[in-house]
């Protein structure tokens, strides 16, 4: 029972916690597929009332309210594909649209109501539309959203109910031949349906959150990896950009590490790397950006110029040299040094490819030097 419980309350946090910076450009991407998706499902629909109209089925109630909402979920989906291509990244715009898609099903509902209460509360082929809305929140990778999304449709299909049956005068109302009669209980099942489906999707969501955090992360060190360092780079100029602020890639590589590998063993070695990237994390600043890229080697990126950087930088070279790492109670410490090269967006490269190579280039000439330096111009 407590694993269980561990389990949930998990979930939950997960769920409510804004998802890290991988997610959110993946979500990104989602975005525009559910755009994508929205636009063709908004042409699919009027295949809905010319069959109806074909097959001699067509109804003017709902008939003409399909096709008004079909006409105006063809328009804003039209709005929606523009917004989700824009290059940069809109916040809002997955709040929006799920919450469009949500009340486009309601509207489409109520106007079926207005003319029968029955067709309105019993139309399962509007009413999957909730279904879907909610789903397609898992293309985005917030499982806030999906929480937010899935109590919005049981909130407005539940304000419909109660303002139907306040609206009736008799219980024939209620009742129609194609549709059925509409019963509370039913009602009841369909806002349960949705609570189903919200907790399916979330916990999808939850999954790939799970998935895209064990691949953006080092497993070692807890710190981000190569992947989320690719993926988070192009948003981080962006941000720089906007701001006219510089950005700089330090390239870190601990000196001689490899030696605490042969001579001490690899668990010794895992050790130290933990310690050295605690001793980096400890001396961050807000703004700042921790990367283990691969064995000894690390990236800090910080949202400053070269200059600044470099003083940053020398603090935690020597934060590093006066931290010794002690590899067991009675042991001798071991002195952790490490050399770095700085590379400046926009002035050494315009991508993080370039960047990376200015300052590996720097990072050679450290290491040339002497090691234990930081390096931030070619001599």
């Amino acid at each position: 029972m407590n694993i269980i419980g561990t389990g949930l309350r998990e979930f939950w946090h997960q769920l409510r916690s804004p998802p890290d910076a991988l997610m959110l450009e993946l979500g990104a991407g989602g975005e525009l597929l559910v755009a994508q998706l929205r636009a063709g499902l908004s042409l699919a629909l009027l295949l809905l009332p010319l069959m109806n109209l074909v097959t001699g089925e067509f109804t003017p109630t709902e008939g003409v309210a399909g096709m008004l909402g079909v006409i105006a979920a063809i328009a804003l989906s039209q709005v929606w594909l523009v917004l989700a291509r824009q290059p940069k990244r809109l916040r809002w715009l997955p709040w929006a649209t799920s919450s469009y898609d949500i009340s486009l099903t309601s509207l489409v509902l109520v106007l079926l109501a207005l003319s029968s209460p029955a067709t309105g509360m019993n139309s399962m082929v509007v009413w999957a539309f909730y279904l879907i809305a909610i789903t397609m929140t898992a293309l985005r990778n917030d499982g806030r959203l999906t929480l937010f999304v899935g109590g919005l449709a049981m909130l407005q299909y539940a304000a419909i109910a109660v303002a139907v049956f306040w609206s009736v005068h008799s219980p024939e109302q209620l009742m129609s031949v194609e549709y059925g009669t509409v019963r509370v209980s039913n009602i009841l099942q369909r806002l349960l349906l949705l609570g189903i489906m919200t907790t399916i999707t979330a916990a999808v969501t939850y999954r790939m959150q799970r998935l895209v955090e064990l691949s953006g992360n080092d497993g070692l060190t807890g710190l981000p990896n190569r992947t989320l360092l690719v993926h988070r780079f192009p948003s981080l100029m962006d941000d720089a950009r906007d701001t006219g602020c510089s950005l700089s890639v330090c390239l870190i590589d601990l000196d001689y590490f490899r030696r605490i590998n042969d001579e001490e063993g690899h668990m010794i070695g895992d050790r130290a790397l933990r310690h050295a990237a605690g001793v980096l994390r400890n001396g961050l600043e807000a703004g700042d950006w921790l990367v283990r890229l691969g064995g000894e080697e690390f990236v800090l990126v910080m949202a400053l110029p070269t200059g600044r950087s470099w003083e940053r930088l020398e603090t935690l070279r020597r934060n590093m040299a006066t931290q010794p790492f002690v590899p067991e109670l009675d042991a001798d410490p071991i002195r952790l040094t490490f050399s770095a090269g700085i590379a400046s967006w926009p002035q050494d490269g315009v991508d993080l490819s370039q960047l990376l190579r200015r300052a590996d280039l720097r990072l050679r000439q450290a290491k040339l030097e002497g090691r234990n330096r930081v390096v931030a111009r070619e001599s």
